[in-house]
């Protein structure tokens, strides 16, 4: 790789982020798998029903102002130092009023809004963990604006892994004494992951405070000094902050917050829409879980790489247009359309072709194997567009972004309220591919409106396509040839499934950077 290419922040930042967010989604299988022989698909159906409520309070106290902190960071509108503290403390006093009230009502949301009284023994662990998400959510949009991702890469993996550990342990503490599995296990887990990651960025940040190498980093520790001694100055310097802060973010979490309430209310409408079509309970919660707890992470797994992009696009394009760098927009743009598709293109032919075999040799579960092959088509317009989504964002476009996702989540709802009943879940994952299509469809528009940029049909769609069909192709030979060798029927089949894959994965890479290795100079 040439050293201006391994230098850009945004590559550099990228592949870290995706190393990270590779190793905590193998991690999160491994748990998924775990909580699925553990508590099985219907509790992880009633696991995942906690979300809803987790995502709102989120969207009030931490992804907003998380991207409101990149944004001031990276456009040094304030000292990041000051930027970071503030948001902190706009953040946690938020997320604490909100933790304090859904701990006290436990009992009302789960009966009047999740409508599942299952759900009251695990919001109280979910309300605790509120604030120490906010924590790690501030620190790590102020690593995000400065485009240094090592912190928020490890967090992301240390999280994960102490989740599972913690995990691991209470339920071997359980089984040495006779106690029954429960899915509060996996509210546990959450809990006890958030706490080990605020503790790790809090422990990143005031190292980096006090260490004399980094200026930047000096400058916290100052304004911490400053905040501690309650210098007047400070503090009202503090107060300025944290209300442009305060007023940079609530737009977006307005958006959110709706987009949430949307979502809310598809999660709880699917379970009882499909009690409507005549499954039981346990029926309903069981198809649910395995959709949104063992096919959903799979198809999200490569939005790994998707998601490292867009949280660096945000500050990328918002810096380029403070300085009226169209054309560098534009070519960002392009960029990212021909490396989704491409991605998402690949995606969609491995969960297509052998998306029953995964289902099956990781969590023994046909109808996983099913949601999986169904939901293939999702790939190339779900991580396309979290990315163009993102470079709205940086553009200041948030309120379109907003618009146009709740065009498409009414169009979610449409196919659950009107097609589950007739056709079962069926109907919620044809609605899924059609509200993503429309999406992108949408977010493409508005971007070109605002940074013309040139579509090459050619080179986003069908050159992907044809390397896709030629390294399956590859993969299918290679496994065939090696089926017929003595010792390969003693393989277990998912080392036999894994290096299809993987044969097929190294062909298309080869194709791709040979392909397009002449235009990865142009994001430089």
């Amino acid at each position: 790789m040439n050293k201006s290419l391994s230098r850009h922040p945004v590559i550099t930042g990228t592949v870290l982020l995706t190393c990270a967010g590779f190793l905590t989604k193998i991690l999160g299988f491994v748990y998924r798998i775990f909580l699925s022989r553990t508590i099985g698909a219907e509790g992880l159906g009633i696991y995942h029903m906690v979300f809803p409520v987790y995502g709102i309070c989120l969207s009030m106290c931490a992804s907003a102002i998380q991207t409101a902190i990149s944004q001031s960071v990276a456009a040094r509108k304030a000292g990041s130092g000051r930027i970071l503290c503030a948001g902190i403390m706009l953040s946690m006093t938020i997320a604490c009023t909100l933790s304090y009230l859904l701990y006290h009502h436990t009992g009302w949301v789960s009966l009047h809004i999740l409508l599942e009284p299952r759900c009251a023994d695990l919001l109280p662990l979910v309300a605790l963990s509120i604030p120490f998400a906010a924590f790690h959510s501030c620190i790590n949009g102020y690593y995000y604006g400065l485009k240094k991702t090592v912190v928020p890469a490890a967090s992301q993996f240390i999280e994960q892994f102490s989740r599972i550990l913690l995990v691991l342990m209470i339920y071997r503490f359980d089984m040495i004494h006779g106690k029954a599995v429960s899915v509060q296990l996996a509210a546990a887990g959450l809990f006890l992951g958030e706490i080990i990651s605020a503790a790790f960025t809090a422990l990143a940040v005031y190292l980096s405070a006090f260490s004399h190498r980094d200026q930047t980093s000096s400058s916290i520790s100052d304004h911490i000094s400053n905040t501690i001694t309650n210098s007047p100055t400070a503090a009202h310097s503090y107060v300025h902050i944290s209300i442009m802060l305060f007023t940079l973010s609530l737009p977006l979490m307005l958006n959110r917050l709706v987009l949430t309430l949307l979502q809310s209310l598809e999660a709880v409408m699917i379970p009882n829409q499909l009690l409507a079509h005549g499954l039981n309970d346990s029926q309903a919660y069981s198809t649910y879980g395995t959709l949104t707890g063992m096919a959903f992470p799979m198809i999200l797994f490569p939005s790994a790489i998707t998601n490292s992009l867009s949280v660096l696009l945000l500050p990328t394009v918002s810096q380029a247009q403070s300085s009226g760098q169209q054309a560098k927009i534009s070519q960002t743009i392009q960029m990212s359309i021909t490396f989704c598709l491409s991605l998402g293109i690949y995606c969609a032919g491995i969960f297509l072709f052998w998306g029953n075999e995964l289902g099956n040799c990781i969590f023994h579960h046909p109808e996983a194997g099913t949601f999986l092959t169904t939901l293939s088509w999702l790939c190339p317009f779900l991580y396309l567009s979290t990315t163009s989504a993102s470079i709205l964002h940086g553009l200041g476009k948030t309120p379109t972004t907003f618009w146009h996702n709740v065009l498409v989540m009414i169009i979610r709802l449409g196919f659950i309220f009107f097609g589950i009943p007739a056709f079962g879940i069926s109907a919620f994952l044809w609605g899924l591919l059609a509200s993503e299509i429309c999406l992108v469809l949408l977010h493409l528009t508005a971007l070109h409106c605002l940074v013309p940029y040139r579509w090459n049909i050619y080179s986003y769609v069908i050159i992907p396509v044809g390397f896709l069909l030629i390294s399956i192709g590859i993969g299918l030979a290679a496994h065939f040839a090696f089926s017929q060798l003595t010792f390969a029927k003693k393989i277990p089949p998912i080392i036999c499934l894994g290096g299809k894959i993987i044969c097929s994965t190294c062909c298309y890479l080869f194709f791709s950077i040979q392909h397009y290795r002449k235009n990865w100079s142009s994001i430089t």
